[in-house]
Formats: structure tokens, C-alpha cells, sequence
């Protein structure tokens, strides 16, 4: 699957199988259930999972607790914006 597959299956009702949770949390995301999405990267304890949710705290403005999640995973706070965040994200999980 490529980032465009992924993102056209933003109109379906789930996302597509076989997706690990960090990026099933992404997909929640880009359709508006964060608690969802926060869930399904809570559940995946590796630097993909630390990495997703990080962004998703970034996302609701949670700056401090995003920078644990970000240290966790060995990488910073960027100052793309969410959206471009997330497509990098996506792009580097696939």
C-alpha cells in the first residue's frame, strides 16, 4: 500500500486490514475519533506507536505531553504543520 491508497481509504467507513495500530490510529485520526486513535497507539509499544502518539498529542495541543512521547522515540517536536506531520508519518510507517 502507498500513501495515496491510504489516504483514499480515508472515505471508507474503517480502515483498511492489515494495518498495524499505529497507523490505524492515524487513519482515526484523519476521520475525527482521537479517543480511538489514541487507544490504538497506546497499544503498540515500539518507537512506531511512541511516534504516532506523540503526534496525536501534539495535535490537541498538549505540547509537554507530545515531547515525552517524541523523546521516547527518539525524535523531536517538529514545526511542520499537522497535516504535513501526518502524511510524513503515514508515508514512513507504510
Amino acid at each position: 500500500m502507498d500513501i495515496n491508497v491510504f489516504t483514499g481509504s480515508l472515505r471508507e467507513r474503517t480502515p483498511p486490514a492489515g494495518l498495524a495500530p499505529a497507523l490505524q490510529a492515524l487513519w482515526y485520526h484523519a476521520n475525527g475519533d482521537w479517543p480511538k486513535a489514541h487507544a490504538l497507539a497506546q497499544s503498540q509499544h515500539d518507537d512506531a506507536g511512541s511516534w504516532v502518539h506523540a503526534f496525536l498529542h501534539r495535535a490537541e495541543g498538549d505540547d509537554g505531553n507530545a515531547d515525552y512521547w517524541y523523546r521516547r522515540c527518539g525524535k523531536s517536536r517538529p514545526n511542520a504543520p499537522i497535516r504535513q506531520e501526518w502524511r510524513e508519518i503515514v508515508a514512513a510507517l507504510l
